[in-house]
């Protein structure tokens, strides 16, 4: 059975749609990373009851991320450039005004008043017909477009997922060199230890009942429970990457905790020679592939 998809929290879809020659949209979806689902609408104002409908239909069908949906206007313009009587009489009466005010002579420049804001128009408003039929359209398009976002989101997730499984292949052999090494690496301290103990308790000790601390010590410092900790860590890793769906959160939960057996490991064999040496430079290769996953699962919804 093939894993279920992952998807990455990055991804963009648009569609254009012409209601008639006059009058056509564009509409976009892009998503990035976030801890929750952040919807952010640019729309044309008056379309707060579009607004309405697709923040229901995004929250419905998006899971995670910061999704900024924008709808543009495409309106061609006619060829006849119309003009505003009423604002280019406001103009010159009130040219007139001042010029007779301060005893200037002169008459106003027409192209100049041509230039000012508001005069020459075309007819660009968007009718409430019009409008109904854009929203109506717009909402027609969104389960196409989503799939569209969402297919490039699986695409990517799909890469991220790979990547993932790739480092806990690597994370999987360090923790069998980790395993190779735990008996030497006991036998080491063991040893380390007893020898200090006597050295400190001199000519009269007891051997047997310092033998018995020093067991009890090591036993403590064994690396056994971290390494059946990691291996089940990785084992669930694995398994949430099957299931897919949202599960970033989850695994970047788990990083954490295999970072926590990581230090674990890391504090036990600090200070050793030998093969503890090699399990202290091993835990730092655990530790970098963690980190390199947990910036990877912040991307995964």
């Amino acid at each position: 059975m093939n894993p279920a998809k992952v998807f990455s929290m990055t991804g963009f879809a648009r569609v254009s749609v012409r209601l008639s020659d006059a009058l056509g949209y564009t509409l976009s979806l892009k998503s990035v990373n976030h801890r929750f689902l952040d919807l952010h609408l640019r729309l044309p104002s008056g379309t707060e009851t579009l607004e309405m409908r697709l923040r229901k239909v995004l929250k419905e069908k998006l899971a995670r991320g910061h999704v900024e949906a924008t709808l543009s206007m495409d309106r061609s313009v006619k060829a006849e450039a119309q003009y505003d009587a009423s604002i280019i009489a406001a103009y010159v009466a009130a040219f007139r005004n001042a010029a007779a005010q301060h005893g200037l002579s002169g008459e106003p420049d027409l192209n100049a008043i041509f230039r000012l804001p508001g005069v020459l128009t075309g007819d660009t408003r968007n009718t409430e017909e019009e409008m109904a039929a854009v929203e109506e359209s717009v909402m027609q398009q969104m389960d196409g477009l989503i799939a569209a976002l969402n297919t490039m989101r699986a695409a990517e997730g799909q890469a991220l997922a790979d990547e993932l499984r790739k480092g806990l292949k690597r994370m999987g052999e360090y923790v069998d060199q980790v395993a190779n090494f735990r008996e030497d690496v006991q036998k080491a301290y063991f040893d380390r230890l007893s020898q200090r103990l006597e050295e400190m308790a001199g000519a009269s000790f007891d051997r047997e009942r310092i033998l018995q601390e020093a067991a009890i010590l090591v036993e403590r410092s064994d690396v056994e429970e971290e390494i059946a900790r990691m291996r089940t860590h990785i084992a669930h890793f694995e398994s949430l990457l099957d299931q897919g769906g949202e599960i970033g959160k989850k695994l970047d939960f788990l990083l954490q905790e295999m970072n926590r057996e990581a230090n674990t490991l890391l504090s036990k064999t600090s200070g050793l020679s030998g093969n503890g040496a090699k399990i202290t430079e091993i835990g730092l290769g655990m530790k970098s592939e963690i980190e390199k996953a947990r910036e990877q699962v912040q991307n995964l919804q």
